[in-house]
């Protein structure tokens, strides 16, 4: 497998990243939403906000440690009425056909601690595309205004929940099958495992314990990994290995 390509902002700006899921989505069979679809989801979600504030965003998953779009505010909050979940499938970034992976999503019930960016009123439509070019792609989550507590009180904010609806969705695994995923799921931005650890490493940094993923970062540890295919060798009747 080559290094883990990194999911920076100019890559999703330029179309690198698009081009990557659509060649990967391909060969899963996953119909990737266009551009008009992506710009009309925005704009349905932005028509229901006061935007003269600015936009709250708030964090769960890899957004914490690479968000890779600008901000002028980041909090710690906590989000009531979801909880942070490995539930949706994927070939494209952390797995591929062969050794699908999982991503983490917001299901109902309980409460999540993340982080919550702000993002200035005037780079609102800017950088929300760039959100959306990287989590909105095949419409496995439902952008959805949520109430966020951070310190200085209540906020809404915009925050991707699963959707139950779609092709990916793989409803409630038990922790030991989570695991065993994460632990053999690789793709073009890297394992499956390094998401996990990467995910509670920078929530740790920040103060906040998270059990279900600190649960599966041990069994994760416990598990084997798939055995990588045997490098090919010259025959030794061959002198070209054929």
């Amino acid at each position: 497998m080559p290094p883990p390509f990194t999911l920076t902002r100019e890559a999703i700006q330029g179309g690198l990243v698009q081009k990557m899921a659509a060649a990967l989505a391909e060969q899963g069979g996953i119909r990737l939403l266009s551009e008009a679809e992506l710009t009309a989801s925005r704009a349905a979600v932005l028509a229901e906000a006061d935007l003269a504030g600015g936009v709250w965003l708030f964090a769960y998953g890899s957004l914490i440690w690479n968000p890779a779009f600008h901000f002028v505010d980041r909090q710690t909050g906590t989000l009531f009425g979801h909880h942070r979940r490995f539930c949706l499938w994927t070939n494209l970034g952390r797995g591929s056909p062969e050794r699908p992976g999982l991503m983490l999503g917001l299901e109902r019930g309980g409460c999540c601690r993340g982080v919550a960016y702000r993002i200035a009123p005037e780079a609102v439509e800017s950088e929300l595309a760039i959100i959306w070019r990287r989590e909105m792609l095949s419409g496995a989550y439902r952008p959805a205004w949520l109430r966020v507590r951070l310190a200085t009180g209540v906020v809404p904010a915009l925050g991707f929940v699963v959707n139950h609806r779609h092709e990916r969705y793989a409803g409630r695994l038990g922790d030991d099958q989570v695991a065993t995923v994460l632990a053999s799921a690789e793709g073009v931005l890297g394992r499956g495992a390094a998401y996990l650890n990467d995910t509670a490493a920078h929530l740790a940094e920040i103060g906040i314990a998270d059990p279900y993923l600190a649960r599966l970062c041990r069994l994760v540890a416990l598990a084997p990994r798939p055995a990588e295919p045997a490098p090919v060798t010259p025959s030794a009747t061959s002198a070209d290995g054929r």
